[in-house]
C-alpha cells in the first residue's frame, strides 16, 4: 500500500508466492541459487555451452558466473512486472571503464534472451568509480541501481550523478552501531532506519528523480519503520513473517518532493574526505565489496568444479 516491494533472493517459488514487483540479486545471492533444484536445468545448459566454447577454465568460470546471472535474471524477469537488478562484479568496484564494459555486457546478454534493457537495473558499488560508471550509463538509457550505500555523502554523489536508483542499507548501518556501542535500537532509534530516512529528506529537499530503495533488513520491525520509503527489498523470512503478523501498516516515510535549492555536486575531493569522515559507512562499504568478491570467487570455484564434470 505505501511501498513498492522488491524481492531480495533468486528463489524462484518464493517470488511465485510473494508477487514482488521488483527483483534484486548479488553474488551472495547467485551462489544459493546455485543449489536451488528449479535452477539445474537451466544451469546445466548454460555450462554445457560455456564448454563447449573452449578456452581456459578460469575465464570460462568468469564468464559463467555473468552467464547465469542474467539466465537466472531472465526467468525472474518472466514472474516480476517490473526490473531484474544484476550486478556487476565486486572486484571492478574501483574501475570505472570496466564496470561500463561489464554493464554494457550484461546488458548485451539480456538482450540475447529478450529481455530489454528498461527490464534491468545495472547493480554498482557506491565507490566513486562506481558512481562515475552509473552516470556515463544512465546517459545511454541504462539504468542503475548503486548499491553498498552507507553514508550521506554516497547518496549525494548519487544524485549528482542523476542515477535511478540507490540502496541504502539499513541492517548492515545497524549491525556497525550495534557492535560499536553494545546497544539495542527501537525502529524509531535504528540508526539505519534514521539513516534511510535521511537519504529519503534528501531526495524530497533537492527534488531529486533518484529512487529510494531501503535493504538489507534485519526484522519486520526495520521494514515498517520505513513504509513509506519508495522501495523495500525483503528476504523471503522477513516476507513469511510480515504475511502472517496481524495489524494495520501506517506510513513512516512520507515521500513530498519539496523542490528547494541542491547542494553543490560534489568533487572527487569532497567525497572521497566526506566518506572517509564516517567511520561506520567507510568499513561497511569497504567490508561488503570484499564479502560479494569472496562469493563471486566461490561461485567461480563452485562453476569451475562443475565445469570439469561435464
Amino acid at each position: 500500500q505505501h511501498s513498492v516491494v522488491v524481492a531480495d533472493t533468486g528463489d524462484l517459488e518464493a517470488i511465485k508466492r510473494y508477487q514482488p514487483h521488483d527483483a534484486t540479486t548479488n553474488p551472495s545471492l547467485l551462489l544459493k541459487a546455485f543449489d536451488m533444484p528449479g535452477y539445474q536445468a537451466l544451469i546445466d545448459a548454460e555450462l554445457a555451452a560455456i564448454r563447449a566454447e573452449g578456452g581456459d577454465r578460469q575465464a570460462q568460470a568468469e564468464h559463467a558466473v555473468d552467464r547465469l546471472a542474467v539466465a537466472m535474471g531472465s526467468e525472474i524477469a518472466k514472474l516480476v512486472p517490473g526490473r531484474v537488478s544484476t550486478e556487476v562484479a565486486a572486484r571492478l568496484s574501483f574501475d570505472t571503464e570496466a564496470s561500463v564494459r561489464k554493464a554494457h555486457e550484461l546488458i548485451e546478454l539480456y538482450e540475447r534472451h529478450s529481455v530489454s534493457r528498461d527490464r534491468v537495473l545495472i547493480k554498482l558499488a557506491a565507490t566513486w568509480e562506481g558512481i562515475r560508471a552509473a552516470e556515463v550509463l544512465e546517459k545511454e538509457g541504462i539504468n542503475c541501481n548503486l548499491t553498498l550505500l552507507f553514508s550521506d555523502t554516497q547518496a549525494q554523489a548519487c544524485f549528482d550523478a542523476g542515477v535511478f536508483l540507490v540502496s541504502p542499507f539499513v541492517g548492515r548501518v545497524t549491525d556497525w552501531y550495534k557492535q560499536a556501542t553494545g546497544q539495542d535500537f527501537t525502529p524509531d532509534t535504528d540508526p539505519g532506519v534514521q539513516f534511510v530516512r535521511g537519504v529519503c529528506h534528501r531526495v524530497n529537499q533537492g527534488a531529486y528523480h533518484t529512487v529510494v530503495m531501503g535493504a538489507s533488513f534485519r526484522n519486520t520491525g526495520q521494514v515498517l519503520a520505513l513504509a513509506g520509503c519508495p522501495r523495500l527489498t525483503i528476504s523471503p523470512a522477513l516476507f513469511e513473517e510480515l504475511a502472517t503478523t496481524p495489524g494495520e501498516v501506517k506510513p513512516r516515510v512520507l515521500m513530498a518532493r519539496s523542490g528547494g535549492p541542491r547542494p553543490t555536486p560534489l568533487t572527487e575531493p569532497d567525497f572521497r574526505w566526506g566518506h572517509n569522515q564516517d567511520a561506520m559507512a567507510n568499513d561497511k562499504l569497504a567490508e561488503g565489496i570484499r564479502r560479494f568478491a569472496d562469493d563471486q570467487e566461490r561461485l567461480e570455484e563452485q562453476i569451475a568444479d562443475r565445469l570439469a564434470t561435464l
